[in-house]
């Protein structure tokens, strides 16, 4: 027989079968439209959870017609026939899902076999009678028939858990010592060991909570916007109980309470009534919080779920400032409806608060349903986005649809009663799920986020971060960046979440940070490969950090003078004891303006003193090109003479030999820069030796790692980095290659080209 007809005789069989509904049919509905049309709160009054709900159909009527897939609505939308296609969100169901589901209904609908995850959403926890992570999943494996298998080695589970917890990897001492330790327990112990570091964990984790909670480092924005970063690291650093860290959030009533989270971001300076202050407060605070998505009812009743504008409008009230004068007006695209809204909780049998209560009042009861222990969803939404954190995918997916069946309940409700029952302590989180058999599985290829036939068997491969990308390769070179305060005093060293993010970290996926960010895009991209294959930021670091690990590290003479930040008003004296320079080196660089080129900035009434009194700094001889020129002052409009040329600039004045003791000027800028487009940034130094341009700010503090060690030698060169890097020795090829690339006496190019290999390989890339 021909294999066609093989194949033929063989799908003719499997179309013949009746349609498994619990395997075929319900997790397509489960993935792709529990999400809005479920239980008694379904979008249109649908519910697509048992056969009754979909027979009884919603406003429109019978959803499901048994053995009448044509007349059957649930088909019809499916296909794009008799009204919208459904679902609207997250695109098309395939031919083959839709033509499962019509086989289905033209079947008779028939409901058989063990569905899994068909229950009514509660908020209540239901924690099962006995478990713990490893003896739930021994159930679940044996359910899915998942065969043992055993954990990583000790070189990669010591990668996992660093990365995981401090964001920074193991160095080639600590793998050493992991891989010497013969003690049982030796994971555990050093999952306890990571966890009690308060500065590496909250410098790590920072980040996540940053993309959570719209905060960002060296951003401006139009509007009120307020860091929230010394709390937020304070309070990472010491472990503050998650509950009240989120009361803290929506209800900051302290003098270092965060209030930068409620005042949202008006990024674009007037917006529309979705985007209010109140609205973005109810917004980010239902999806960061419950994994409630309520962007679109903000507008108009949503046609993704069940949640509906006024309910949208109901949270934002607990936010507005006095409902007593001016209840919020609810606006339907962006109209006014006439109608106010009324301080509602989304759950509105966990409470509400009285609409003529002040502010102080709205915003503590919102504090308080958000965090009741009632309020299952509020432990389950962190319980899943910290195992999604470590193993790639949710308990529940997508993450902030928190209403839909997880791929198991029983797991995701232990968790989250198990974490409220220890006092809602992060770090405790982190310890159950990182010492479980679990988490010491191999990892296993990564699907589809939204695979209704998802079954847990291990962690997916996940991609470092754009900051942990950063610091690993800080950590194995040594070269770390240099955080300038936007004062005149030394910068320190810092690890990348310190710093305005720049072309590389936006390419690894770092995001805008403009509203709540809940799932960073790490794909890759042709802006990415741009950026690692030949982006000046990357071949920087590489040429810097080989630099360091070779001993040859450039000269960074201290600076006599330093501006700190100035904007386009400011004005600073300069009054310098230059007795026995050779050399006065003026340098002005931009830091952030929006136009560098339209900066008028220069020195001011520059002048010299020395034997025979003062003299302009312009009748000093110089080689470097600048022009004479007369600045007017914001406000007094005060006449400046001034010594400028386009920025970045140095000028550079010989005056050896010549007596001078005193160097003055005036900075300032003309008024002309005073201008919203320019919104100039600069800073000026003062120097008496060629200075380095990566390090003008002088520097002061530790690393926040210890440099390694310059080692000597090629092959030990090659040796440190793979096991810095990799967790493991090079491979004699790989020893070949990094020879052959480096020299018998190590080249610095060749240093720079063999880091790059290594970067880019999936082995570094990943946490596998």
């Amino acid at each position: 027989m021909r294999l066609s007809a093989v194949l033929f005789a063989f799908a003719s069989v499997l179309c013949a079968q009746p349609v498994d509904f619990a395997r075929q049919v319900h997790p397509i509905l489960t993935a792709r439209c529990m999400s809005c049309h479920n239980g008694d709160r379904g979008q249109a009054g649908l519910s697509v959870m048992t056969r009754e709900g979909m027979i009884k159909g919603g406003v429109s009527g019978a959803s499901l017609l048994p053995g009448k897939p044509e007349a059957s609505s649930i088909v019809q939308r499916l296909k794009g026939l008799g009204g919208q296609r459904m679902p609207l969100a997250g695109g098309a169901l395939s031919d083959a899902e839709i033509g499962l589901i019509e086989r289905w209904v033209a079947e008779g609908a028939v409901v058989s076999g063990n569905v899994q995850n068909v229950r009514t959403f509660s908020l209540a926890l239901k924690p099962p009678a006995a478990g713990g992570i490893d003896e739930l999943l021994k159930s679940y494996d044996q359910k899915h028939r998942i065969a043992a298998v055993s954990p990583v080695p000790d070189h990669i589970f010591a990668r996992r858990a660093y990365v995981d917890v401090w964001g920074l990897l193991p160095t080639p001492a600590d793998q050493d010592r992991f891989a010497r330790d013969q003690r049982p327990n030796k994971r555990a112990l050093l999952v306890d060991e990571l966890l009690a570091s308060r500065t590496h964990f909250a410098e790590n984790w920072i980040s996540f909570w940053n993309d959570l909670l719209h905060n960002d480092e060296g951003v401006s924005y139009i509007g009120e916007r307020q860091t929230i970063t010394p709390w937020l690291l304070k309070s990472l650093g010491e472990n503050q109980p998650y509950n009240e860290f989120v009361q803290a959030l929506l209800n900051p009533v302290a003098k270092d309470d965060p209030a930068g989270f409620l005042k949202g971001v008006n990024w674009r300076g007037t917006v529309n009534a979705s985007q209010t202050p109140v609205m973005q407060a109810a917004q980010n605070s239902a999806q960061v919080f419950l994994g409630i998505n309520l962007k679109c009812n903000s507008c108009h009743d949503s046609f993704i779920s069940h949640w509906k504008l006024k309910e949208a409008y109901g949270l934002a009230s607990f936010f507005a400032n006095d409902l007593v004068k001016e209840p919020l007006e609810i606006a339907r695209c962006d109209a006014g409806t006439g109608e106010r809204a009324k301080p509602q909780f989304l759950f509105p049998e966990l409470g509400t608060v009285s609409e003529t209560a002040p502010l102080a009042e709205r915003r503590a009861a919102a504090a308080r349903l958000f965090t009741a222990k009632e309020n299952g969803l509020f432990s389950r939404t962190i319980v899943n986005r910290v195992w999604k954190r470590l193993y790639g995918h949710g308990l529940v997916e997508p993450a902030d649809e928190m209403e839909s069946p997880s791929w198991y309940p029983e797991l995701l409700d232990w968790l989250a009663a198990d974490f409220v029952a220890h006092g809602y302590d992060i770090r405790y989180l982190l310890r159950q799920i990182m010492t479980s058999a679990a988490y010491s599985r191999p990892t296993v290829p990564a699907g589809q986020l939204r695979d209704a036939n998802y079954v847990f068997r291990g962690p997916w491969p996940r991609r470092l971060t754009a900051e942990q990308f950063s610091d690993a390769i800080s950590s194995i070179t040594g070269e770390w960046r240099i955080r300038a305060d936007n004062r005149a005093v030394p910068g320190i060293y810092a690890r990348e979440w310190r710093f305005k993010p720049n072309s590389l970290t936006r390419a690894l996926g770092r995001p805008m940070r403009d509203g709540a960010v809940t799932e960073r895009l790490t794909e890759s991209s042709t802006l990415q490969a741009m950026e690692l294959a030949n982006g000046e930021t990357l071949t920087t670091q590489l040429r810097e950090g080989a630099k360091r690990l070779l001993d040859q590290v450039d000269a960074a003479p201290t600076n006599l003078f330093d501006s700190g930040l100035m904007r386009a008003q400011a004005r600073v004296k300069v009054d310098l004891d230059i007795t026995g320079r050779k050399q006065l080196r003026l340098l002005m660089v931009d830091v952030d303006s929006y136009d560098p080129t339209r900066v008028e900035a220069g020195w001011g009434d520059a002048e010299l003193e020395g034997p025979n009194g003062k003299v302009p700094l312009s009748s000093i001889a110089t080689k470097s090109k600048f022009k004479q020129t007369t600045f007017t002052l914001f406000k007094d409009k005060l006449q400046l003479p001034v010594l400028t040329s386009s920025i970045p600039n140095e000028i550079v004045f010989d005056i050896a030999g010549k007596g001078y003791t005193r160097f003055r000027a005036t900075l300032a800028m003309d008024e002309r820069t005073n201008d919203s487009e320019i919104s100039a940034a600069i800073r000026a130094f003062v120097f008496d030796e060629p200075a380095n341009e990566r390090k003008l700010v002088a520097v002061t503090g530790d690393t926040p790692l210890p440099r390694p060690t310059p080692v000597q030698g090629s092959a030990r060169i090659i040796s440190q980095l793979y096991r810095h890097a990799l967790g493991r020795a090079p491979s004699a090829d790989e020893s070949r290659t990094g020879l052959s690339l480096l020299g018998a006496k190590p080249r610095r190019q060749g240093l720079e080209d063999l880091m790059w290999v290594v970067f880019m390989s999936p082995e570094f890339q990943f946490v596998r």
